[in-house]
């Protein structure tokens, strides 16, 4: 029998290693709670030995006719999360087995959020998939149509229930999750299956047929040698795949007979780990994982200040081959992101190999979110045991490593970056304005949980590009908001000031572009030192279109010659 553990109720107590400052700081299989339809449920988390932070989550709806804890020992799911680095989440039976009324779903539904709660552990919502085994993958089938914009994907093997389809109409609705990264969207989106059984018939052929209309999927069949039928999406698509990529096959096998083989749960997780959900404008937003060593990117390190610190580097090849030196960005995660998973977030480097700059996606050190929390959470300009992070000097550091190795143009350096990361953006500005051109901060200017000091002068000048989410609980306030894009009191202060130091007209011009409105605040030569564009039905998030945005529209157009500002090659200032 597996040893059951609780989580620490003082996460704060384990050391952190400072040699790989993301790793978790327990292991081994955890019991955890949550709170659903007025009711206590228990779940099991398993977290393999030297795992990292923001690693895929699998959560597994058991079968019914066998002790939770006896099928985990004896199926391929702990080996499974051991070989594939994942967190393993699996739904505890209750007597009498699964109801298959939509209860049940609920609760696996809570379980997603629940796991992003960082108690023990850092998950992230972008890459969350659901399983189901026997009666439990009729449970998993319910949970994602109710929620599919949450889950990254769904695998289930075994018959399934009339009931299957219990929630095709259903929606569990926006919910509010407070000042925290998690949104929950929860609309009807399409979502990457692979269903196994014995053969395509009955409640089984609904599921099918459910998610062969909710995918969009065409009637042309395609075939491997795991699975019977591959069915990919229309080739019709509407609207830009930027933001959201048309990705979401369904996939079945057939003639199931009840036993899981590790090798063919190996194949089902390589197909359903390529699909990511992130965050954005709307809902979330399904895409291709971008895994960096198969793009092209450079992992490398240095050691600084007793910590090994990380950072991604992307080089397109047009740019090696060019010989001449090339702008380079630097692109920073949010609190309790990474880079590796900001890489996919971002799309920044789709950007780079586009329009041919160098992109960097460093990673920041640790920090204590709460009081009994773990000490280890990733955030920009962070303290360990009281000791401040000086993330200024790890950037700097990382652009003369970057200049030894590659051909940079010095005049054209630029940070952005989301929440965290958008307050590390414009501390670079602050701090490094002789080193920086321009840089654009996203859903966030400066910390909620440090006391606001306005810079009496930014010299050079740096100028912003600023972008928000209208619901970033963050950076608006709807009901109290300043400026006429209703900003957060900090917020409005922050860009009040920028334009008093720049000497900006206060009155900006405006304009809309898709999802973004702009409000653009010229200097007395009439150059943009600040943009600030509010999206449409967007939180606290990030996407790739603010990466194109950001470029295009503002970061490629500056560059500082000799400490002279320049903008579009006439002096900026």
């Amino acid at each position: 029998m597996l040893e059951v553990k609780i989580f620490p109720q003082d996460m704060s107590v384990f050391e952190v290693d400072h040699s790989e400052p993301r790793k978790c700081l327990i292991d081994g299989l955890f019991e955890e709670s949550v709170e659903v339809n007025g009711k206590t449920r228990t779940f099991y988390t398993y977290i393999t030995k030297g795992l990292a932070y923001n690693q895929p989550c699998v959560v597994v709806a058991a079968p019914d006719d066998v002790d939770t804890l006896d099928y985990l020992s004896n199926s391929p799911w702990i080996d499974f999360a051991d070989r594939h680095l994942v967190f393993l989440h699996v739904l505890k039976t209750p007597e009498g087995g699964w109801k298959l009324d939509g209860s049940d779903a609920d609760y696996m539904n809570r379980v997603y959020v629940q796991i992003n709660g960082r108690r023990g552990y850092v998950a992230m919502q972008d890459n969350i998939y659901a399983a189901g085994v026997g009666r439990g993958a009729t449970v998993a089938h319910q949970a994602v149509m109710k929620m599919s914009s949450e889950w990254s994907g769904l695998a289930t093997f075994g018959e399934l229930d009339d009931m299957v389809t219990v929630n095709e109409a259903a929606s569990a609705g926006n919910q509010d999750t407070g000042k925290t990264e998690l949104v929950v969207s929860a609309s009807k989106v399409p979502v990457p299956v692979w269903m196994v059984w014995k053969k395509k018939e009955g409640a089984n052929e609904a599921a099918f047929d459910y998610w062969m209309r909710n995918n969009g999927c065409s009637d042309e069949s395609f075939s491997n040698q795991w699975a019977d039928e591959i069915h990919f999406p229309s080739d019709v698509c509407r609207k830009s795949q930027i933001n959201e990529e048309n990705i979401a096959q369904v996939r079945v096998t057939n003639g199931y007979d009840g036993t899981l083989e590790p090798s063919f749960l190996g194949a089902v997780w390589n197909y359903l780990r390529q699909a990511c959900r992130h965050r954005g404008f709307g809902t979330k937003q399904l895409r291709h994982r971008i895994d960096p060593e198969s793009y092209g990117f450079t992992r490398h390190t240095m050691e600084l200040d007793g910590w090994t610190r990380l950072w991604y580097e992307y080089v397109p090849k047009r740019v090696k081959e060019s010989g001449k030196n090339a702008p380079l960005v630097v692109c920073m995660h949010g609190r309790g992101g990474t880079a590796e998973s900001f890489i996919s977030l971002s799309g920044m480097s789709r950007v780079a190999e586009e329009r041919d700059f160098i992109v960097v996606f460093p990673e920041a050190c640790v920090s204590q979110q709460r009081p009994g929390s773990l000490r280890n959470l990733l955030l920009w300009e962070g303290a360990y045991k009281g000791v401040k992070t000086d993330d200024v000097k790890f950037i700097l550091k990382l652009i003369d490593d970057v200049k030894s190795r590659c051909a940079v143009d010095d005049s054209r350096i630029y940070a952005c970056g989301q929440s965290s990361g958008g307050m590390m953006t414009s501390t670079l500005a602050q701090k490094a304005p002789d080193v920086f051109a321009a840089v654009a901060p996203w859903s966030a200017l400066v910390s909620p949980d440090e006391e606001l000091c306005l810079p009496e002068r930014i010299e050079p000048a740096v100028p912003f590009f600023f972008l928000f989410g209208e619901k970033d609980w963050l950076c608006a306030d709807l009901e109290h908001g300043e400026l006429e894009y209703h900003a957060a009191h900090d917020i409005a202060s922050f860009l009040r000031n920028l334009m008093k130091i720049y000497g900006l007209d206060e009155t900006p011009l405006k304009y809309t572009c898709g999802e973004i409105s702009y409000y653009v605040y010229l200097n007395s030569k009439r150059v943009p030192m600040l943009t600030v564009g509010t999206v449409r039905d967007m939180s606290h998030a990030n996407y790739p279109g603010e990466s194109w945005a950001s470029w295009d529209q503002f970061l490629s157009k500056f560059s500082k010659k000799g400490g002279q500002l320049m903008y579009m090659g006439s002096d900026a200032t």
